[in-house]
């Protein structure tokens, strides 16, 4: 694992980071998709011992149960001290005028709730996570993912096939040799997701197949944010 300073912080964290919004119990919140615990936990697990030591969730990812699977997983896998710990606020959690945005009320609320889920006394990045809420969620998806997009997905599949690699191990090269990221947020859900994360890492594109991945990309629109 490469490890390296997030941002202008001192936090030394892992080039890849572990998205949790993929936990969480499937009948709470909106995300009928997510593995339950006893599904999640291999995957922390497998990206602790991966020497990944960034985890990213969310109060609103269901309905804070993804904290507390990635809490407790966290608690029993990892050293605290060691692991990098960021969730997000603004969301609704529960009916009423301060039950979502990011009044101080709400947010003094929040991370209250957020600590306890996660087990922790402190979380080392706590970030806003603010969507239009007059935009569908449906809507969100649509421009997400423009027409050319489709000729971009075609060249990583080139590349990746030229070096007989997962496009995923492609495209996450190319981020992390773009100097204003620092660490990939990571969905996993299958056990080869965090194996191409980290082979990634050992990818080194060259100058032509950088310019062909970039061909035909073109700045999106921010999408579904406010």
């Amino acid at each position: 694992m490469q490890y390296a300073k997030l941002g202008a912080t001192g936090l030394n964290v892992s080039r890849i980071c572990l998205g949790c919004m993929s936990y969480g119990v499937p009948d709470r919140g909106a995300h009928p998709w997510s593995l339950d615990e006893e599904q999640a936990r291999p995957f922390i697990r497998r990206a602790i011992e991966s020497g990944i030591n960034f985890f990213d969730t969310a109060n609103v990812y269901s309905d804070g149960t993804s904290e507390e699977i990635t809490g407790r997983a966290l608690r029993d896998f990892a050293d605290r001290d060691e692991i990098v710990l960021a969730t997000k606020v603004h969301g609704r959690m529960r009916p009423g005028p301060n039950g979502a945005g990011l009044s101080r009320k709400a947010i003094m609320t929040e991370i209250d709730h957020s600590l306890r889920r996660l087990g922790t006394d402190y979380v080392d990045l706590y970030q806003i996570h603010r969507r239009d809420p007059a935009t569908p969620i449906d809507e969100f998806g649509r421009t997400l993912y423009p027409d050319g997009d489709r000729l971009i997905v075609e060249e990583v599949a080139k590349v990746a096939a030229g070096r007989g690699v997962p496009p995923a191990q492609v495209a996450l090269a190319w981020l992390l040799e773009n100097p204003v990221i620092t660490a990939p947020i990571i969905g996993a859900t299958q056990p080869h997701h965090i194996d191409d994360a980290v082979a990634s890492l050992a990818i080194e594109l060259t100058a032509e197949e950088k310019a062909a991945l970039e061909r035909h990309y073109t700045p999106h629109p921010v999408a579904g944010f406010a």
